[in-house]
């Protein structure tokens, strides 16, 4: 008799305990998911980054003269960038000359949205390198 009498008590004491845990835990949870999913961006604009650092150098590598090979590789990298960089993108030669049997070497960079998701105003510049050989058979003028 005493015991059923204590169990009854405990059970009618818990009443509501569970809403308490799940006012409590789910903002928490939400949060954790929010944070995955802004390092998920951070990771997918890291690769979209070296990925268009590649097409430009490519794009530039296969011009005929300096200039054009700047404008294609800029044009190449904000095609590829258009929708993971919050501003500019930057595409800047880092090879010395464009003479045949050089290298085409640029670095892209940009403004990776990632944590603005979140409220948190952390600007987040990623920059990718490449190198691409330039083309012996490079296009005509």
């Amino acid at each position: 008799m005493w015991t059923e009498q204590w169990a009854r008590d405990r059970v009618a004491g818990d009443r509501g305990i569970s809403t308490i845990e799940v006012v409590i835990i789910a903002p928490v949870f939400f949060l954790f998911i929010l944070v995955l999913v802004a390092f998920g961006q951070l990771a997918n604009g890291r690769g979209a980054v070296d990925g268009a650092a590649r097409d430009a150098a490519r794009a530039g590598s296969i011009q005929r003269d300096q200039n054009t090979a700047m404008a294609e590789a800029r044009r190449a990298a904000e095609a590829d960038l258009r929708d993971v960089c919050s501003g500019p993108v930057t595409v800047t030669k880092t090879s010395a000359g464009f003479e045949p049997g050089d290298v085409f070497k640029v670095e892209v960079s940009c403004e990776i949205r990632g944590l603005a998701m979140l409220g948190l105003d952390v600007p987040t510049r990623i920059s990718g390198k490449a190198i691409s050989p330039l083309d012996p058979y490079r296009r005509a003028a």
